[in-house]
């Protein structure tokens, strides 16, 4: 026999009140007498009753929460909220009442422990509030938080589904989770929302200590079988492992303690729980076809009613039910919205957000007619069932939330802490897609991003630690982030801030740090030939970094420079030279054919220095065989090929009397092809690793121009260079000047020439003589 509140009202009324609520604003002194004197009653009659029944009782109250403990001792609670639930509610509600998790437990209030121990004194007596016992909504409020118990008869079953039965979230070692549908690779939104629950779950366990129960859960949902595929699932969680956010539960340990971690392998799961909330009367079968509700919702539409299922089979006769069941019948299962129901959270990043959930959703599907469960029913009971502790995601999400809530609470379990993040946007403002570029984690990878630099840079989408630090390690953020600092406004995702982000990361690394991912690009783009030697290899992709650690904003900028320099970009005549370039201006001012004419005369004598195949490495290290980041800085020592180099130029300066830019800007264009770049001994060396024989560069793929080839390219193009261009300015005022000045000699040698002439020719002889 069970003792219900319309019991109790009427104890009350024996007594001369109104409702248990009556002495709500009477002195302390008259509501512990009403109190004492309302529990004889009860007393009493529990033991008149026993008399006649061997059954065991409990009591029920009107719901407003979540807190299945909470009956007939709460009626005289001192919140007020409490008192007005026990009005309001109806007697086949069960009492419980919460806040959400977001809201920081404030100083206790005084405790109705000692009342609840003497009811639980009481002989039959046990608390209602069983996994199993009719469940209504929660309801949320901002100055109190009471969490679920359960009872002893019920509890161990429901501890062991909801592990967080009877707990507050907010005491718990976080358990997070990430669950994406494997219809594609991962992309920006998606791993910010990892990133997030990593970033909560990893402080936690510092918090909590790593033996506990606090966890970054891989949770796959992939209920749309349609569209979910193992080649996604695989590319998901191969980006997860590259960003490095590394999970602690996760489909690839499916014995794990709240596996398995697939959706798909948890139907039975479902199915259970979905037939006890019909057993419970919380769901039913429904038996409307297709065409029933599309002329439902063509009804409601023309009558100015928001479509939604109107409850034909709600209330429907059991008998009627079963016969159609027996008959094979096709139906859904619908979970049976509470009459008057309202949701309502207090969500980490929104705030107070609230639906009347009869009037939004009506009642709607838990289990499709081929049986296959619903997206948010999967959602519900897995993060029920996971004991997932906080739910951190996109806010595109904020709308399912209804119904989650309404299924958790349906089924007795405890709602997780939310918290919705804005959306992130690309520049024009719009939703970030495939138009604004890159999008995917993958394609972030080929690019070259590190993956500190990229969850650094996704952090800051939509979070900051309140200082004008941008800069973190992945241990600073961990210890950093709090999810009560994460933003309303959405975020514009910026591609140069984070290329910015992603060199500041590069900077701090040493070359070794990052030869292995260098190599990684430098094989995205073929440059290196399969199973070539390790040792040959290693230099190559020590040199091409060493030549582009300086300048790099991505790990591609090695690669991407590397094949720039075996490259060789001088056109084989002066024409094809585009106007008004540098090189082009540069070329008509004369020095760069006297200079390269010089440089071909002494390659071909074999006077000009080049790499030593020995020691190729030289132009890339210090005399302490310490790698050389810095462009200006010359590597090897007194004799080693860049020091050789050096003592060149100087030489030919001397010689043809010129130094500066009218020197190195014609040596650069007709050795290397470029107008600028970084040293050329540098360039040289890594032309020569290339293009030495038993290379492990791919010459086809990485547009290797060899050295010779380069100097028969260079012959023809100053070949081609007019006659007016091959005399600098400076050589041609000279050359005026001179020939001034031999003009001038010869025309005084000439007059003074004129008059010794005259006086030794000869008289001419007078005829008339």
């Amino acid at each position: 026999m069970k003792l219900n509140m319309a019991s109790v009202a009427l104890i009350c009324a024996s007594m001369g009140r109104s409702g248990v609520v009556g002495a709500g604003k009477q002195k302390m002194h008259r509501k512990r007498t009403f109190i004492g004197e309302v529990k004889n009653k009860v007393h009493n009659h529990l033991t008149e009753s026993k008399k006649s029944h061997s059954a065991s009782f409990s009591f029920y109250s009107p719901t407003c929460g979540s807190n299945p403990s909470l009956n007939i001792y709460q009626a005289f609670t001192r919140t007020p909220t409490l008192r007005r639930a026990l009005v309001v509610g109806t007697t086949s509600q069960r009492l419980s009442f919460s806040t959400d998790s977001t809201i920081r437990r404030r100083r206790a209030r005084p405790s109705n422990a000692s009342l609840k121990e003497k009811c639980s004194t009481i002989p039959g007596y046990f608390d209602g509030a069983v996994v199993g016992a009719t469940t209504s909504l929660k309801s949320t409020t901002e100055d109190q938080t009471e969490t679920t118990s359960v009872a002893s008869e019920g509890g161990s079953a429901a501890e062991t589904l909801f592990p967080n039965a009877g707990k507050n979230v907010l005491d718990l070692p976080p358990r997070m989770r990430f669950a994406p549908s494997p219809t594609g690779s991962l992309h920006v939104g998606g791993a910010r929302t990892a990133l997030y629950n990593w970033l909560v779950a990893k402080k936690g366990q510092l918090d909590f200590g790593e033996s506990s129960d606090g966890a970054f859960v891989l949770r796959v949902e992939d209920t749309d079988i349609a569209r979910s595929t193992k080649e996604s699932e695989n590319e998901v969680l191969g980006d997860l492992s590259w960003l490095g956010l590394n999970w602690d539960e996760g489909p690839d340990m499916p014995l794990a303690k709240y596996g398995p971690y697939r959706q798909s392998e948890r139907s039975t799961l479902y199915s259970k729980i979905a037939q006890t909330l019909i057993d419970e009367g919380k769901a039913y079968p429904c038996f409307c076809t297709p065409d029933e509700l599309e002329e439902m919702k063509v009804k409601q539409e023309a009558e100015g009613i928001p479509p939604r299922y109107d409850g034909t089979w709600r209330d429907a006769d059991p008998e009627i039910v079963a016969a159609k069941i027996a008959a094979g019948d096709p139906y859904t299962v619908r979970f049976k919205v509470p009459p008057g129901a309202r949701v309502v959270i207090n969500d980490a990043v929104r705030g107070t957000v609230s639906w009347d959930a009869e009037a939004t959703v009506g009642d709607f599907i838990l289990l499709r007619s081929s049986g296959v469960p619903v997206y948010n029913f999967c959602v519900a009971v897995d993060d029920a069932s996971m004991g997932i502790t906080t739910v951190v995601r996109a806010e595109e999400h904020l709308t399912n939330t209804l119904r989650q809530g309404l299924i958790l609470d349906g089924i007795g379990a405890p709602r997780p802490r939310y918290a919705h993040c804005s959306l992130i946007l690309g520049e024009d403002k719009q939703k970030l897609s495939k138009r604004h570029g890159a999008t995917s984690c993958n394609q972030f990878r080929l690019d070259g991003f590190l993956p500190d630099a990229m969850i650094n840079y996704l952090a800051l989408l939509g979070w900051n630690d309140g200082t004008e630090n941008e800069i973190f390690s992945r241990d600073e953020l961990i210890e950093a982030f709090d999810i009560d600092r994460i933003v309303k406004s959405p975020s514009v995702f910026d591609m140069d801030k984070l290329k910015w982000v992603n060199s500041q990361h590069l900077k701090k690394m040493d070359i070794e740090e990052i030869l292995d991912l260098v190599e990684e690009q430098l094989n995205f783009m073929s440059m290196i030939k399969e199973d070539s030697d390790d040792e040959k290899t290693r230099d190559f992709v020590f040199a091409s970094t060493a030549l582009a650690k300086q300048m790099m904003e991505t790990l591609q900028d090695a690669a991407s420079n590397a094949k720039e320099v075996l490259g060789y970009n001088l056109p084989a005549s002066f024409e094809e030279l585009t106007d008004g370039s540098e090189a082009k201006e540069m070329v008509k001012m004369g020095n760069f054919y006297a200079v390269s004419m010089k440089l071909l005369e002494m390659i071909e004598s074999g006077s000009f220095p080049m790499p030593d195949s020995n020691n190729l490495l030289a132009a890339f290290m210090d005399g302490s065989n310490k790698a050389i980041v810095e462009d200006n800085q010359l590597g090897g020592d007194e004799k080693s090929y860049p020091q050789e180099y050096k003592a060149t130029m100087k030489s030919i300066a001397k010689e043809m009397n010129v130094k500066g830019k009218c020197l190195f800007h014609p040596v650069r264009l007709a050795l290397t092809g470029e107008m600028s770049g970084q040293d050329v001994t540098k360039q040289l060396s890594l032309l020569t690793m290339a293009e030495s024989e038993g290379s492990v560069v791919n010459a086809e793929s990485a547009d290797v121009v060899p050295f010779n080839a380069r100097m028969e390219r260079l012959k023809s193009f100053c070949e081609s260079i007019p006659e007016e261009f091959r005399v600098s300015e400076k050589n041609k005022d000279k050359k005026a000047k001179e020939d001034s000045k031999k003009g001038g000699d010869a025309k005084k040698e000439s007059e003074a020439a004129t008059p010794a002439a005259a006086s030794s020719a000869p008289a001419v002889v007078d005829p008339l003589d």
